[in-house]
Formats: C-alpha cells, structure tokens, sequence
C-alpha cells in the first residue's frame, strides 16, 4: 500500500469542499485560495487547483469576474453561485456523516 498516495486521495476528496467554504465567507482569487489552503494544511498546488476551479464553474457552482489590481494584471475572482451554495450544504452533511461513520468505526 502507498500510503502518500492514499493520503493525497484523501486530501483531494475534501478539497472541493474546502474550497466552497472558502468562497462561502468571500470571494477569492486563486492565490488567496491556495494561500488559505496552505494555512490550514491542506497541500495544494497551482496545476490541481485551476483544473477544479474550472469544473465548479463550468458545473455553475461557481462565477467569477475580473478586477483590475494595483499590483500587476487584472484578477479573477471567483464567488459561489445559488447552485454553489445548495451544493455546499449538501457536501457539508455529507461530509458530517462521514466524519461520524469514520470515527464510529476507527474508535477502539
């Protein structure tokens, strides 16, 4: 068994959760997600996170809009769409109930 790989399968399985929580509180631009992201531990990189950003959005989960930044070129921000916002509820109970359903069977 190739525990890294596990592990980073574990990591990707939450992280589209994590993600529309973030967006949740405030929209966001990539580098600020990847930064939150960070800050909690959760490894991600640039290559993983555009891909997935793309797919929430092209499933209308998610919008975005350019704004022009004092520091370089315009910036995509990315926002939760109502769509966005049902599916988090639903990702959030179940994420509840596997959280319950793992601790019940990992328990000794």
């Amino acid at each position: 068994m190739n525990l890294e790989n596990t592990k980073a399968q574990m990591r990707k399985g939450a992280l589209e959760l994590c993600i529309l929580s973030l967006l949740q509180k405030q929209d966001a631009y990539a580098s600020d997600i990847i930064a939150h992201l960070k800050k909690a531990e959760m490894i991600v990189v640039e290559g993983t996170l555009y891909p997935l950003l793309t797919r929430l959005k092209n499933a209308e989960l998610l919008a975005y809009r350019w704004e022009e930044s004092t520091s370089g070129p315009p910036r995509k921000y990315y926002s939760l769409t109502e769509k966005g916002i049902a599916a988090l509820s639903e990702l959030q109970a179940s994420w509840n109930k596997l959280v319950e359903a793992v601790s019940k069977t990992t328990k000794n």
